[in-house]
């Protein structure tokens, strides 16, 4: 017979379980050791005062984590749509935080002390920066396209290319998002190929608007035919229709400038004619997450009374961190050093190699024996469905295990490293786990829990 566990009220009566009150409340320690005693029991096992606590304190410590935790990005994918996308800037994170703490004039005029918008807070930045007449913003930029649609083309046609009718993460695809807001989707060219006049002759009585949407996570290419959007926006405006581009990841400035692929920019798209573009801010924006629509006032207002907005609105937090992160690019000679996913793709090969190399001989303590560890070329991506067949050089470290079941020990390095204090996520490929060291910002803290 196993020896009978003491009772919860033996076991409050420790100081160490004063400890744990004093740290994680009565109630919370309570109903640890509850959870603890009850899993002995029905283990059969023994146990004294001391182990329940311990154990106790191990469960509320974890509990105190939380579930949401910051990670290392070693995957090589700087946007990174399961770890969070865009990294928020300091001065975003900071100008989050002091609206969260306090009242904010969200929605109050202090010159006129009466009720404001809170749109505009971002608004007139985000037109200079586009060239717009007006601009709006929303929760993220599937929301932007709903709005869109459905303030402006709800119970009528919206003409689309079939080669632009993606789908992205999660099962978003763009077919499910017209139905969602009441429209009535009219595709028109083939996959591979679209003429100006599949676009004319699908224009009828009632089409509400003419519609293209920039395939950023995927290529089609060889033999292919796309009508340029100065040439779309003059056959819907010829019938007397809104154009309408989203543009997804959706940068505000040429990334040429820093050595990058193009990457369309709203600007480019209202000069080409569109009367309305939507695009994320949590992406190759490097803001907070949101969608944003630009274009002409008088369509941004129908948006703005459409029911759906006040649904879809910012929150002060979020609206703080765009704002503080549109400000940034009034400065693009420091853009680069400011923002952290530009700072991330723009890391130059070498730097990232000679990070590598630093990294490799502690990791090779760290794992031990019974694994090989070494440098190697890597290619990062950009990520969240923007530039997807460009990749960027890079390096890794990269752990191989020896002996033959190769899968087994990658996953069982992998869960370790998840298991961290500050979880280290990489990814498994050409039978090694490559740590990409392209994201690693934090080198010293990284270090330090190895040595830990």
């Amino acid at each position: 017979m196993t020896s009978p566990l003491p009772s919860v009220d033996q076991i409050l009566g420790r100081p160490e379980a004063a400890a744990l009150i004093e740290r994680h409340g009565r109630a919370a320690v309570l109903g640890a050791i509850r959870g603890i005693t009850a899993a002995f029991r029905a283990a059969r096992a023994a146990a004294d005062a001391e182990q329940v606590l311990a154990a106790a304190g191990d469960r509320l410590a974890r509990e105190a984590l939380g579930s949401l935790r910051r990670v290392f990005n070693l995957t090589g994918t700087v946007l990174h749509t399961n770890l969070g996308r865009a990294l928020m800037a300091e001065a975003a994170a900071r100008a989050a935080y002091e609206a969260s703490i306090a009242f904010a004039n969200l929605e109050f005029d202090l010159d006129t002390g009466r009720r404001g918008e809170r749109d505009a807070h971002v608004r007139a930045r985000l037109c200079r920066l586009t060239g717009a007449e007006a601009a709006t913003v929303v929760n993220n930029n599937a929301a932007a396209v709903l709005l869109l649609l459905n303030a402006l083309a709800a119970r009528r046609e919206v003409v689309v290319s079939r080669g632009e009718l993606i789908e992205i993460g999660g099962a978003f695809r763009m077919p499910d998002i017209m139905a969602r807001a009441q429209c009535r989707l009219v595709e028109v060219g083939t996959t591979n190929r679209t003429h100006a006049a599949d676009y004319a002759g699908a224009i009828g009585p009632r089409t509400a608007l003419v519609m293209k949407v920039h395939p950023s996570n995927y290529a089609v290419t060889g033999f292919t035919k796309a009508v340029p959007e100065r040439e779309m926006a003059r056959i819907a405006h010829d019938a007397g229709l809104p154009f309408a581009i989203d543009l997804g990841a959706g940068t505000l400035v040429g990334l040429e400038r820093w050595g990058l692929p193009h990457e369309p920019t709203p600007a480019e798209a209202i000069a080409a004619g569109a009367d309305l573009v939507t695009f994320s801010g949590d992406k190759l924006l490097g803001g907070p997450q949101c969608g944003i629509v630009v274009g002409r006032a008088a369509l941004i207002a129908r948006l703005d009374k459409n029911p759906l907005k006040r649904a879809l609105r910012l929150d002060k937090a979020r609206l703080a961190a765009l704002a503080a992160t549109l400000a940034l690019y009034d400065d693009p000679d420091r853009l680069a050093q400011r923002l952290p996913t530009l700072r991330m793709l723009t890391r130059g090969e070498n730097e990232i190699a000679a990070q590598a190399a630093r990294l490799a001989p502690l990791l090779a303590r760290w794992a031990g024996a019974d694994w090989q560890v070494t440098v190697v070329p890597a290619r990062s991506q950009i990520g969240s469905g923007a530039l997807p067949v460009d990749l960027l050089p890079s390096a890794a470290v990269a752990l191989r295990p020896a002996g033959r079941r190769a899968g087994a020990a990658l996953e069982a390095l992998a869960a370790r490293l998840r298991g961290l204090a500050w979880p280290v996520v990489g990814r498994i490929a050409d039978g090694a786990l490559l740590l990409d060291c392209r994201c690693l910002d934090d080198e010293a803290a990284f270090v330090a829990q190895l040595d830990a």
